[in-house]
């Protein structure tokens, strides 16, 4: 608009008038057909030389006017009309927050992120497991509570926005992560996909283990990842499978975890 002013006093967009018009008296009564050739929807923003626009708000003040155009018609300015765009649509109902909202979300693009992690037993009485302490009889080895669910689900969100690995935020050589519950782990990892104005829409967990037994405890884990995240617990499975005793989860050494989460940005 600063460039289309250049020795104007005053610049607005318009949009020509595609759309039949009519002139209706006050019973829904059509009186007759507008010509709708030289009529243009105005647009905003509108440009103008402050001080001839300061000075027509004085000599109109009190009357009634729509927009500063008309401020400065009625002040005698020529106001110049250069061609406007269509997806500069005017916020000033619901209706137009609902279709601002539409086309931003039609504007956001999908991410998808993967994870894996395996943590080996040891002597223990219960294991942690997405975000739920499951009695058992051995515990899973690892720094923090060696929740390997959430750790998982921890490196499919931060894969899902390219911010690294559960390790390169949360370091094992750091002495303060030792014993740390690994909701803190997850939980940063929503804060970083918040921070880049991104949502969560999805995220799918697989327990690889002989033992424990996951199903009596699905509900509980998805419902507490659901709260980890601040997302809807439909938003959130939980699933379990065994390796027909095969490989190292299936001699019971341990447990492995996959990941998927989908995040919008």
């Amino acid at each position: 608009i600063g460039g289309l002013l250049s020795g104007r006093t005053a610049v607005i967009p318009g949009l020509s008038v595609t759309d039949t018009v009519k002139r209706v008296r006050a019973d829904g009564v059509i009186e007759d057909t507008i010509d709708r050739t030289p009529l243009r929807r105005v647009q905003t923003p509108q440009g103008f030389a402050f001080e001839a626009l300061w000075a027509a708000h004085r000599t109109q003040a009190g009357v009634e006017l729509t927009d500063d155009a008309a401020v400065m018609e009625a002040a005698g300015y020529e106001v110049h009309v250069v061609e406007g765009d269509p997806g500069n649509i005017k916020i000033t109902s619901q209706e137009d927050f609902d279709v601002a909202e539409a086309r931003l979300a039609g504007a956001r693009v999908s991410r998808t992120g993967f994870g894996f992690d395996v943590h080996r037993f040891e002597e223990g009485t219960s294991v942690m497991l997405c975000g739920i302490d499951i009695p058992h009889s051995a515990k899973l080895a690892g720094h923090s509570d060696a929740d390997v669910g959430l750790h998982a689900l921890t490196d499919a969100l931060l894969g899902a926005i390219a911010e690294g690995d559960i390790g390169d935020h949360f370091p094992p050589s750091d002495p303060q992560w030792r014993g740390a519950p690994s909701d803190r782990f997850l939980a940063h990892a929503a804060e970083l996909v918040r921070r880049k104005r991104g949502a969560i829409e999805h995220v799918d967990v697989t327990l690889i283990c002989e033992r424990p037994k996951i199903g009596p405890h699905r509900a509980a884990m998805r419902a507490r990842i659901a709260e980890i995240l601040a997302i809807p617990e439909a938003c959130v499975s939980v699933k379990a499978t065994t390796t027909e005793r095969l490989g190292f989860t299936g001699r019971g050494e341990g447990i492995a975890a996959q990941a998927v989460a989908t995040v919008s940005l």
